[in-house]
């Protein structure tokens, strides 16, 4: 017969598993579980996988896969318009035009981009196209 070997579990699965069956104790029938709760067990399997999250919090797989899936869709950083844009004289008259895009799309992405030999006609298009149509 085989012995199972004792799998370490991590710290902050075993708190959500702890918070979960604080939470289950506490209801009366089938209820759903809150956001927060999903949304920590989302952020866990990112980090730990799906399937070890699911079983050791006691969900479903199916329904923690659709949970991380839809996060993911959500968490797309949203398209925004840039605060200013500044063209310099200088370059937009001289015979190679340079100019350096900077943006930034909440926490996590940041551009910078030094183009040379674009005029001003073709550096709109351009940040149209970055930009998904809008400039």
């Amino acid at each position: 017969m085989r012995r199972r070997q004792s799998i370490e579990v991590p710290r902050a699965l075993e708190l959500t598993r702890r918070e979960i069956g604080q939470w289950r104790r506490r209801q009366s029938g089938r209820k759903r579980l809150p956001r927060e709760l999903w949304a920590k067990a989302v952020a866990l399997a990112r980090e730990h996988g799906v399937n070890r999250t699911a079983r050791t919090l006691g969900l479903k797989y199916a329904s923690l896969r659709q949970h991380v899936a839809a996060g993911s869709e959500q968490a797309a950083p949203l398209k925004a318009k840039p605060d200013f844009v500044e063209v310099l004289p200088g370059t937009v008259l001289s015979t190679f035009p340079e100019c350096t895009l900077e943006w930034e799309e909440g926490d996590a992405i940041k551009m910078r981009m030094h183009l040379k030999g674009i005029g001003v006609g073709d550096l709109v298009l351009f940040a149209r196209a970055v930009r998904g149509g809008r400039a």
